[in-house]
């Protein structure tokens, strides 16, 4: 059987920072994935750019837990502008695009070869194609725990468990952080797909599909969020829809402020005065795409109705309207197009300084398997990188 101080399960962000962070102090690590090229979703996010971390990226309140204060401890230990010192340290040329995202210019391969090559030259093992079939505490008597994997079993002082969540199962995603943590007595929160886009019925997707609004409002509850919203085949889509998915749940209706900050009963009484027998949907189309204001029409009941004939009531219940369209949601994509998993292994059986379990020493959970989940915009990456180096102090 073979031995490690260190067996990391999963070459993701986290789970390669933790490798870096424990292998730089000396420990023999393996790091174990059964995909058969490490970071793949590194390699994706950002359009294939990588929107690596947001400069506001230590601030709980853009994260969603059980305990929003969970993530503090790693997040202020290990922020931004921690990982974007490596990033610089490594020559990747990068931009902030908007709301303190950061991406890079070129390749997000560039952000995975520089965790590959910190890894190799720390001294950490990185074994791709190779699956867990279960993980145990050892027999021996002497702690740690040994992994039975599908290239033979390998004793353990220390586990960090990096395996991701349910989010995108065709890139190899599954429950298995989950099962390990419960197998081991620890509780896990509901999981379910969140930064996901949300899906309608046939009556209002139909002939909706392409349009795009730069600057929307979405608003679920007492949450709010002003971004771009994009009407689809199946419903909506665009960053303030993903964000606001994280905090919608099934049954629950969502409101849309198509033009925040613009004054639309002005608008529209203007539109009155000065060319009163124009369609209401001409006027709208002053505020918003034509194929939207034409629904907009429908849906106030004014279709091919002069805006001269509205009275100022239903001026103001279409201005109303325009502010605050409350449509309900049928579901969401799922974990097909999730981009992370919210819930997961619970705080409460972490701590919060070292990420691991309390009640079985040696068992660290890092990353998205953790009920920790950012808002849209590098939050999740700063979270992975974080925790990645937090349980790498000490593993």
């Amino acid at each position: 059987m073979e031995n490690a101080d260190v067996l990391v399960l999963g070459a993701g962000a986290a789970g390669m920072m933790a490798a870096v962070e424990a292998a730089r102090r000396g420990r023999r690590v393996i790091v174990i994935d059964h995909a058969r090229a490490p970071g793949e979703k590194i390699r994706i996010s950002g359009g294939g750019r990588c929107n690596f971390t947001n400069l506001d990226g230590a601030r709980a309140e853009r994260y969603l837990s059980a305990n929003p204060r969970f993530a503090l401890s790693a997040l202020r230990r290990f922020g931004p502008e921690a990982i974007l010192e490596r990033i610089n340290g490594a020559g990747i040329a990068w931009h902030e695009k908007t709301l303190g995202q950061l991406f890079c210019d070129g390749s997000a391969r560039q952000v995975v070869d520089l965790f590959v090559r910190d890894m190799a030259a720390a001294g950490a093992e990185l074994r791709l194609g190779v699956s867990l079939t279960d993980l145990r505490p050892d027999a021996a008597g002497a702690g740690g725990f040994v992994a039975e994997t599908s290239a033979g079993a390998i004793r353990a002082t220390h586990v960090v468990v990096a395996t991701g969540g349910k989010s995108i199962p065709k890139m190899g995603a599954s429950d298995i952080g989950y099962r390990l943590a419960r197998s081991f007595g620890l509780p896990v929160t509901e999981t379910r797909p969140a930064l996901v886009p949300l899906t309608f019925g046939a009556e209002f997707t139909e002939g909706m599909a392409g349009i795009a609004v730069p600057a929307a409002r979405v608003m679920c509850g007492r949450t709010a969020f002003d971004e771009a919203v994009l009407f689809t085949h199946r419903g909506l889509s665009g960053p303030a829809v993903l964000q606001i998915s994280s905090y919608w749940r099934e049954g629950q209706g969502i409101a849309l402020d198509l033009v925040p900050g613009a004054e639309a009963a002005g608008v529209l009484r203007a539109g009155r005065t000065e060319a009163p027998k124009q369609a209401v949907r001409t006027v709208l189309s002053r505020l918003m795409p034509e194929r939207l204001a034409r629904r907009i029409e429908e849906v106030a009941d004014c279709a091919d109705r002069p805006i001269g004939a509205l009275s100022n009531a239903r001026i103001e219940a279409l201005a109303g309207l325009v502010h605050r369209w409350e449509v309900m949601p049928t579901g969401s994509e799922g974990y097909r197009t999730a981009e992370v998993t919210l819930g997961g292994v619970a705080t409460e059986a972490l701590d919060a300084r070292t990420l691991m379990a309390k009640a079985v020493p040696g068992l660290f959970f890092v990353g998205e398997v953790v009920d920790v989940t950012g808002w849209l915009g590098g939050y999740n990456f700063q979270w992975a990188w974080a925790s990645g180096w937090a349980a790498g102090q000490v593993a």
